[in-house]
């Protein structure tokens, strides 16, 4: 009997102590509520004041001049190659390397937004920016390269509404056409001719898949600036299209091989 009552009145403190335990972590949550609640509001209101502040950035930008005025005034430049005009293997090669989602998301894609974000945290600065064909696009229309969040907002405003006024193609019609080859090279016409002596459509595999490396930093990647640097960006140009299966591990040989 004298057993039984220690065995009880242990058992009985252990769970007094367990309650205790019990009670004291939820007066430490109830704590911690109130700084948690403080601290999404700051969140979301800092969230809210950024969105706000892209969306007029959005606003002032196309009041000086619209999306169509803005395309219009693309496409009348001299060297613009339309869709139809570039070759299949340079759009498989640039959208492998910049956008391969590209045909499946509406102008932003969060699987991309989501590494980049990871990416920056882990490094402590802005080192991937996780954005589309689409938002590069923006970005060149309208927008400076300047890292703000405000700018990024906007961007992401500006993709949506290309996304709403133009096809896929014409997006990337338009992109081709916009961003920077190295070499003072704006459109894939110039960079082709001025690189290859050639228009876009009489490019090769191996001109393809180099053009398609350099946007992603010209002033590196550039043929002229460093063949070395440029050689190796082609190799990962063409690495990708082999990973998206859209070529074989021979014609990806064939290729860099043209370049020996």
């Amino acid at each position: 009997m004298g057993l039984f009552m220690v065995q009880f009145s242990y058992q009985m403190g252990r769970k007094a102590g367990e309650g205790m335990k019990a009670l004291l972590w939820v007066k430490r949550m109830r704590w911690l509520k109130w700084p948690v609640i403080m601290l999404t509001v700051v969140v979301f209101g800092f969230c809210a004041r950024v969105g706000k502040d892209g969306y007029d950035m959005y606003r002032s930008a196309l009041s000086e001049m619209s999306l169509e005025e803005k395309a219009a005034s693309i496409r009348s430049k001299e060297g613009y190659t339309p869709f139809a005009e570039l070759p299949e293997l340079y759009v498989d090669a640039v959208l492998s390397v910049e956008d391969h989602r590209f045909y499946g998301h509406p102008g932003i894609d969060p699987i991309a937004i989501t590494r980049a974000l990871i990416n920056d945290i882990k490094a402590g600065s802005f080192v991937e920016g996780g954005s589309t064909i689409t938002q590069q696009l923006a970005k060149n229309l309208y927008f400076t390269q300047e890292k703000r969040l405000e700018r990024k907002a906007a961007e992401v405003f500006m993709a949506f509404a290309l996304e709403k006024n133009f096809t896929k193609n014409e997006i990337l019609e338009l992109y081709v056409n916009t961003i920077y080859y190295g070499n003072n090279y704006y459109c894939v016409g110039d960079a082709s001719k001025g690189y290859f002596g050639k228009a876009p459509n009489d490019m090769t595999d191996y001109e393809s898949t180099l053009l398609a490396g350099i946007p992603n930093a010209p002033s590196r990647y550039a043929p002229t600036v460093s063949p070395e640097l440029a050689a190796k960006r082609q190799e990962q140009v063409v690495e990708r299209l082999v990973e998206r299966g859209l070529f074989t591990e021979e014609r990806a040989a064939e290729t860099l091989a043209a370049g020996y």
